[in-house]
């Protein structure tokens, strides 16, 4: 009996021990600026809602409180955030030490996030509950890669265990989900998802979906870190499992069916009643998949809407599943109805259209002079159906029928980038935040391309026009008929045929044919110049020693005066650090040698975190894109090579 006392009083001493323990630090983000001094407003006010943070009547068993003290401008604003599985004792413990050591390692600083691996606070000088903060990122990875043929298995597994658990996340009210998912025989994949439970459901989606593009999933596990939400996945058990399991849904009241004689019987014919049933209807899947296969004949609307059918991922090869009827396409656009043309570019024009079920669409219709062939249209079909990022267009369908070739698109209603930005009388809707979310959008794009996605995408034609807005002006990268797919370890491809815009091209692939991620890279920094100048970059003409767009944003660099580079629209209305550090970014982005340019990643953390130097920017190459003579693919306002040979 006493070797039982002593076991249980040692396991007890063992659990408070453990459950004493400090939590574990990750990292913190606090900018050199703003400060406060000790003796001021501000950090009075800093006192009074750290200790409401740390009170024991704070909301522990939710795991988030927020807490304002004082008023402007020595207002402080703070929050905590428990991880979704840890008890109310480890959320209390995890705060109240968080609450002592902030003011050891940011000890004079107005905007402060800490991470630990329980629980995160934060606070600031302003109001950041509601609000979506994505910058001071932090990333976390195992030191254990995954083996090289596996990784595109591992990277579909995490991702399709992710997303949809990013999804009940935004849904649920504490913002939170964890789920598991079977790697091998013998390895689990953990991954757990949370954001601030004051986000929208829309914000807590997009900042999740944010966070898991942003994993390079190359590691057994690793975790990303922002101030709004979280992401992470690992090999391991790493959270409180019995903690995230879901409550079952009460029973249905069902009437009870008279019972017969024999009991077995009647349980008997339910199962023989469901497994026929079963049966039948994966018969009836596999016979359409087989049909689907097999038929040449076109589908209709309704079934390009569905969610693909028998062809996802890497089925999707042909992309008949998409394939949409004619007839459909014309009453959808009122037999493609000069009132329905929404715009026109290299490759033919664009019609509005509304389904039978009420949904707008976009319509491309494709010139039968166009330059794009039936290669690069099927090109395009299979590229786009296989992306899916919040900052790409999506395929809706396509029909293929003689020589008509058509994409049918989803609508989105602010139309294209330099429609808007280049127009005097549109261009003031877009502010300044919204032209840094469009920034900021179009490098997750195509850091999606680049790295996030199953393939290795270069774009080729990234420009103002291939940039739609939706509803709430967040960007759209489209027009993948130029887009190229690279081998796992390829980096650099050379062609005989350069395609792309003047102006956006880079020297490399302008004058020897060679294009790769870098090339994407330069085209990126041409559209920020654009984006915050509101010009062309084909309105600047040689001049005074500025050959152009890339040669003046140069000059004024180099004078120490980058902000006359700005939009009148937006100087007086803008974040003047947030303005230079994009000039700066986009400076590195030209740089005449491709190895001199950032990579996408590398540029997404460049525009969300203040706390990564920048390197020094070089003098970029000063060179003429001349247009062709004669040009079939020109558009309005801007120019289509195409057929020109490098020297």
């Amino acid at each position: 009996m006493s070797s039982y006392a002593s076991l249980i009083f040692l396991f007890l001493f063992l659990f408070l021990r453990a459950s004493a323990q400090d939590p574990t630090y990750l990292g913190y983000n606090c900018p050199d600026t703003p400060t406060y001094s000790s003796d001021s407003t501000y950090f009075t006010n800093l006192r009074t809602v750290l200790s409401s943070l740390s009170s024991q009547n704070a909301s522990y068993s939710t795991g988030f409180q927020n807490a304002t003290a004082g008023e402007d401008p020595d207002m402080v604003n703070g929050l905590f955030l428990c991880r979704g599985d840890v008890s109310v004792e480890v959320c209390r413990n995890c705060v109240a030490f968080v609450v002592k050591d902030t003011l050891d390692r940011c000890p004079d600083e107005e905007k402060v996030v800490l991470y630990y691996d329980q629980c995160m606070v934060r606070y600031s000088n302003r109001n950041i509950l509601s609000t979506v903060n994505t910058e001071g990122s932090l990333v976390l990875k195992n030191t254990k890669n995954v083996t090289s043929n596996k990784k595109d298995r591992f990277r579909d597994l995490v991702l399709s265990t992710l997303n949809p658990a990013a999804v009940e996340a935004a849904s649920s009210s504490r913002k939170f989900d964890a789920r598991k998912a079977n790697w091998t025989a013998s390895q689990t994949l953990y991954g757990l998802v949370q954001c601030t439970p004051d986000l929208s459901r829309e914000d807590c989606l997009s900042c999740l979906q944010q966070s898991i593009n942003q994993l390079s999933i190359d590691r057994t596990g690793e975790r990303y870190v922002v101030p709004s939400c979280s992401a992470r996945y690992e090999l391991y058990l790493f959270y409180n499992e019995s903690a995230t399991i879901k409550p079952s849904p009460p029973p249905q009241l069902l009437s009870t069916p008279p019972q017969p004689e024999k009991g077995g019987s009647s349980t008997g014919l339910v199962v023989a009643i469901v497994v026929a049933i079963m049966v039948a209807v994966l018969l009836f899947i596999a016979g359409y998949c087989f049909l689907a296969k097999g038929s040449n004949k076109a589908y209709h609307i309704s079934y390009a809407l569905d969610e693909f059918h028998c062809a996802t991922g890497d089925n999707i090869t042909t992309a008949e599943s998409l394939q949409i009827d004619y007839r459909s396409i014309q009453t959808a656009t009122a037999d493609f109805s000069e009132n329905n043309k929404i715009g026109q570019g290299g490759f033919g024009e664009v019609y509005k259209g509304t389904l039978l079920d009420g949904t707008d669409v976009a319509v491309k219709k494709l010139s039968k002079s166009s330059g794009q062939g039936e290669a690069e249209f099927k090109n395009e079909v299979v590229l786009v159906a296989k992306l899916q990022h919040r900052n790409l267009v999506k395929l809706l369908g396509f029909c293929l029928q003689g020589e008509e070739r058509v994409l049918v698109y989803e609508y989105v209603p602010n139309k294209s980038l330099d429609y808007v930005l280049f127009d005097p009388g549109k261009q003031v809707h877009l502010d300044w935040t919204r032209r840094y979310n469009i920034i900021g959008g179009v490098a997750r794009g195509i850091l999606y391309l680049h790295q996030d996605s199953r393939l290795t995408i270069i774009h080729r034609d990234l420009k103002a026009s291939n940039i739609l807005l939706d509803a709430d002006m967040n960007p759209k990268i489209s027009d993948f008929g130029m887009a190229r797919i690279f081998g796992l370890d390829q980096t650099q491809q050379n062609t005989n045929i350069i395609v792309g815009t003047y102006g956006y091209m880079s020297p490399e692939y302008a004058m020897h044919g060679q294009y790769s991620m870098k090339s994407d890279v330069y085209s990126f920094g041409v559209l920020v110049l654009e984006i915050l100048s509101g010009k062309r970059n084909s309105s600047f003409y040689p001049t005074d020693g500025i050959h152009n767009f890339v040669s003046y944003a140069w000059r004024l660099w180099t004078n120490g005066t980058p902000l006359d580079l700005l939009d009148p629209v937006i100087v007086d209305n803008c974040q003047r650090n947030e303005v230079v550090r994009c000039i700066h970014i986009s400076l590195l982005c030209i740089q005449e040698d491709p190895v001199d340019r950032p990579t996408l990643s590398n540029i997404v953390l460049m525009l969300t975190s203040n706390t990564v130097t920048l390197p020094v920017p070089r003098k970029p190459s000063i060179f003429f894109q001349s247009r062709p003579r004669k040009d079939p693919l020109d558009s309005v306002d801007d120019a289509s090579i195409t057929d020109l040979y490098p020297r």
